[in-house]
């Protein structure tokens, strides 16, 4: 009959296996977790890249979209939509992208930013 309430202590192949887990997690983040600074923007309308800007010059752009001028902005080796005018302003929030492959959107008014590296990298949505 098995006592209820008795804590159970850990025994050493728990220690074991809660270390590998660590290591394991530890490898995976390195081997497949890419930061690698980016040195390019891309901005699209739809499915039409509009154009693309090296990120060493700092600038503001005004991209026209269905709803109005959606503004980015370029600074220090990063961007972000800095004005968009759409209601919930989502892609204004997000801030300041700096890495390879992460991106902003701005859904209602049809304007998309992309940081691009030597490299380009892929996921589901590039499929």
């Amino acid at each position: 009959m098995r006592r209820v309430g008795i804590p159970v202590r850990p025994v050493f192949g728990d220690y074991v296996i809660f270390l590998l887990a660590i290591l394991l997690v530890g490898w995976l983040f390195q081997r497949y977790w890419h930061l690698q600074p980016a040195s390019r923007l891309e901005i699209r309308q739809g499915s039409h890249v509009l154009a693309t800007y090296s990120l060493d010059q700092d600038r503001l752009i005004d991209v026209a979209g269905p709803l109005g001028l959606t503004q980015i902005q370029i600074q220090s080796g990063r961007a972000r939509i800095s004005a968009s005018p759409c209601i919930n302003q989502y892609c204004v929030h997000q801030g300041w992208l700096s890495h390879q492959g992460e991106a902003s959107l701005c859904l209602p008014n049809r304007i998309s930013i992309q940081l691009l590296g030597a490299e380009r990298l892929y996921d589901s949505l590039n499929y």
